[in-house]
């Protein structure tokens, strides 16, 4: 039975955001929160910006079986564009939620960021002879807090 909870004690003032069974996959926006996590607000979405415009790779340590390895990775690396464009969105939400709550958008810092397995959409994908293959999607839920540091 998994364990869900944040990594750290999270006490208010603090801003959160959920992205929930975003069409993103699991182990792209595993490598990404961990890599954010602990950066500064502007920090990650600039950091998030070049993965999108594939200037800068995230580093896989976890599923980096046959990642090719990139520059400034120091092993596996790729350019998840996709799941960055989803995660930057839900950075947005919660900037958002902070400028709401009257924090300073300047001082923010990522005290939280985790990725998660969401439900499956079950799928097929049709084979020779009438037979079928389970072609299923896995969606992501993606939780973000932020904290003025």
């Amino acid at each position: 039975m998994p364990k869900f909870g944040y990594s750290c004690k999270v006490e208010e003032p603090c801003a959160k955001a959920m992205g929930r069974e975003l069409r993103i996959s699991p182990k792209d926006a595993v490598e990404i929160c961990r890599e954010i996590r602990g950066m500064k607000l502007r920090q990650a979405q600039a950091y998030l910006e070049e993965v999108v415009k594939k200037k800068r790779a995230v580093p896989f340590r976890r599923h980096a079986k046959k990642v090719p390895h990139h520059k400034g990775t120091k092993g596996a690396g790729a350019y998840p564009v996709k799941a960055a464009k989803a995660i930057l969105q839900v950075l947005k939400n919660a900037e958002a939620n902070a400028v709401y709550k009257g924090l300073n958008v300047e001082k923010l810092k990522i005290v939280h960021a985790s990725a998660s397995k969401g439900i499956t959409l079950p799928g097929i994908l049709p084979r020779a002879f009438g037979r079928a293959t389970p072609y299923n999607k896995p969606l992501t839920n993606v939780q973000i807090v932020l904290k003025e540091a």
